[in-house]
């Protein structure tokens, strides 16, 4: 995975590692423990349970040949309770139980490896939700619809998070392991096989990932990395905010972001409401996040699509060579004025675009996102302020 090349030296790398002697390495950041051990999954359900090393900054390790692909496994902290791995690429079962070894170098790419993507500019793009697009509600059924899709005129598919969440039924926007594909709607091979079918069709696959939360059932990263993970001077709609200040973290978030795109080659990532994303840093993660994306990958088509309800332009910024760190943005002002006028809602965020709480109406402030793309360009929010 091109993955390895592109980190930096001082980072290292967050999931299993199978080594070349088959040796599996395990790791954990729990920066708020003084103690784990391993929890290998045996034949009559019991666990073996091995110690891990800690070094200075809170990394346990161990690197064992009592593991293998397919091997179940889980962390016990030093109170008893035993979590999943937070880097998991696979779960057993739900996001309670135990994680599981997967090799994701075995895949059959094929001729995949020759894709170079679209330009934006062809980019007509068709939102799924894996779970009702189709009536399997898997990976495989989007993926026997996919001729549908090109018959329309559709040239790229978004998938709504994907991400391991509790339970079977989900949005996707409550998901808390970031690295593994819900079960609910397949396996992370038939992931692959819808996105390879997809560009054999000349179809672009899009993942909707979400940064700025985890999901309230199932985030264990509180239970051993909390005084790290997360801060509260900043609040956000779901409590104390992600850590963007704290160097393991955001690289967390950049090795997430690269896997997907690596890994299992999408062609892009919309990054859900980027303005709840609070960081104070000297380089603010989106921005080094795509920089490491644009030179991680710079030999296919790779698109970056932010969801920002602050309408800040710099994120689409043009550069002196007409590069810039992300492609577009979701334009929600158009969403809202559409949505007046259709419901007639005129609550919450909706009010700013009424009369009643500004100076135009919903029509005026349509007419200007769709000739000028933000509606709102510095004027006051009643809602917002």
């Amino acid at each position: 995975m091109r993955i390895q090349k592109v980190l930096k030296q001082e980072y290292r790398q967050f999931g299993v590692k199978i080594l070349p002697d088959n040796r599996i390495n395990f790791n954990l950041w729990a920066p708020d423990e003084q103690e784990v051990r391993l929890c290998l999954k045996q034949q009559d359900n019991s666990f073996l349970e091995l110690p891990m090393e800690r070094d200075k900054e809170g990394w346990f390790s161990i690197c064992t040949e009592l593991a293998q692909v397919g091997s179940e496994y889980m962390f016990k902290l030093a109170n008893g309770l035993m979590v999943p791995d937070p880097v998991s690429y696979l779960q057993a079962g739900d996001v309670h139980g135990t994680s599981v070894v997967f090799d994701h170098s075995t895949y059959d790419w094929g001729n995949d490896v020759n894709w170079k993507g679209r330009p934006w500019e062809e980019t007509v793009l068709y939102e799924i939700h894996t779970g009702t697009f189709a009536p399997e509600g898997t990976f495989g059924g989007i993926k026997n619809r996919l001729d549908y899709l090109a018959s329309i005129g559709v040239t790229a598919i978004e998938l709504m998070p994907v991400a391991d969440i509790p339970g079977k039924w989900n949005w996707g926007y409550d998901g808390v392991l970031l690295f593994a594909p819900d079960t609910a709607y397949g396996s992370p091979d038939e992931l692959k096989d819808l996105i390879k079918a997809a560009h054999e069709k000349g179809l672009m696959v899009f993942l909707d990932v979400v940064y700025n939360h985890f999901g309230p059932d199932g985030n264990y990263l509180y239970c051993y990395a909390k005084s790290n993970f997360f801060e509260c001077k900043h609040s956000t709609p779901w409590g104390c905010a992600i850590n963007f200040e704290n160097k393991t973290v955001r690289e967390f978030y950049i090795q997430n972001a690269l896997f997907w795109l690596e890994t299992y080659h999408f062609d892009g990532l919309r990054f859900d409401a980027v303005h709840e994303i609070k960081d104070d840093s000297p380089v603010n993660i989106l921005e080094e996040l795509a920089q490491r994306v644009r030179e991680a990958i710079p030999d296919r088509h790779t698109h970056l699509v932010l969801e920002n309800d602050d309408n800040v332009p710099k994120f689409l910024e043009r550069k002196a060579d007409n590069s810039a760190y992300y492609d577009a943005q979701w334009n929600d002002d158009f969403h809202h004025c559409i949505h007046i006028l259709l419901t007639g809602e005129k609550g919450g965020y909706y009010r700013d675009y009424t009369p009643e709480y500004s100076e135009n109406n919903p029509t005026w402030f349509l007419a200007r996102a769709l000739a000028e793309g933000y509606a709102y360009q510095g004027e006051l929010s009643s809602y917002r302020n």
